[in-house]
């Protein structure tokens, strides 16, 4: 099998939508999305429908718009929508319906290449650890909005129950830390979240105090702690291929119509995954 991988797929948009019916089948391998398919289940199940007989197995972790709260927005109209933790967790049980691996299920080990690889799908979020030193948190999106950037994210991105987003992903990174810690082998691992693990990839060239809605520091070294051969993320809307440490870095994203129409067909957006 070959491992491919794709994100911010963002089937909230019909081009997109159309986009997906590109991609060519491989019934022999996985896919790994991360993150970002959309705000809906709507969307969930329209990537699902699309892809799932094309692979043999799909991976999701969640990015910051499926857990976007919002309500008539190509969902149900009028309907309350779930927040934060719960609505992490209606996406999962749909995912599990499907039969898509997600974080909250067993890390699986795979063949690529003929070596035995972890693939570890994770969901972190970010706290806005991703600034100068002089720049204390509680001043971060002033520091940001100083500099004409703002996120949708402090608008729809509700972190029900935790107090804050920055106390959501300190769960999150404690809970998978805590799993990680536990494995008891040494295989090579695929880390895969939405969000870059470290800050020197966080960082939109035009936009570069976007990196507070980046990631965390908490991951700095989670590459070298956890043998990753690879890490896949995606977020930024800027495919790339980099080198830290020996890993390879794999930014994953599709983006928006205007920022792939005429640079390259959808199936080209995919990345194989090489060990």
């Amino acid at each position: 099998m070959r491992l491919h991988a794709v994100s911010d797929i963002h089937l909230g948009y019909q081009a997109n939508r159309e986009a997906i019916h590109d991609i060519e089948a491989r019934p022999d391998d996985w896919l790994i999305l991360a993150g970002d398919v959309g705000e809906t289940e709507r969307h969930m199940h329209l990537a699902f429908d699309a892809l799932q007989p094309k692979f043999r197995q799909l991976v999701w972790v969640p990015g910051n718009h499926e857990l976007w709260a919002v309500t008539g927005r190509d969902g149900e109209p009028g309907e309350r929508p779930l927040r934060g933790e719960a609505r992490y967790r209606r996406f999962v049980d749909l995912c599990r319906a499907r039969g898509v691996l997600t974080p909250e299920d067993p890390y699986p080990v795979v063949d690529l290449d003929g070596t035995r690889v972890r693939i570890v799908p994770m969901f972190l979020l970010y706290d806005y650890s991703f600034r100068p030193a002089d720049v204390p948190a509680e001043a971060a999106l002033s520091w940001a909005r100083e500099d004409g950037v703002r996120c949708a994210d402090e608008q729809f991105l509700p972190p029900d129950p935790h107090e804050t987003r920055a106390d959501w992903c300190r769960a999150r990174c404690e809970a998978t830390q805590a799993r990680l810690d536990a494995v008891s082998d040494d295989l090579p691992s695929v880390l895969v979240n939405h969000w870059p693990l470290i800050e020197e990839l966080a960082r939109p060239p035009r936009i570069p105090r976007f990196s507070l809605w980046c990631g965390t520091r908490r991951t700095a070294d989670w590459h070298r702690r956890y043998n990753a051969r690879v890490v896949v993320s995606g977020h930024l809307h800027m495919p790339s291929t980099r080198i830290v440490d020996d890993v390879v870095f794999e930014e994953v994203s599709f983006g928006y119509p205007k920022q792939w129409r005429g640079r390259r067909e959808p199936d080209a957006a995919l990345r194989q995954i090489r060990i």
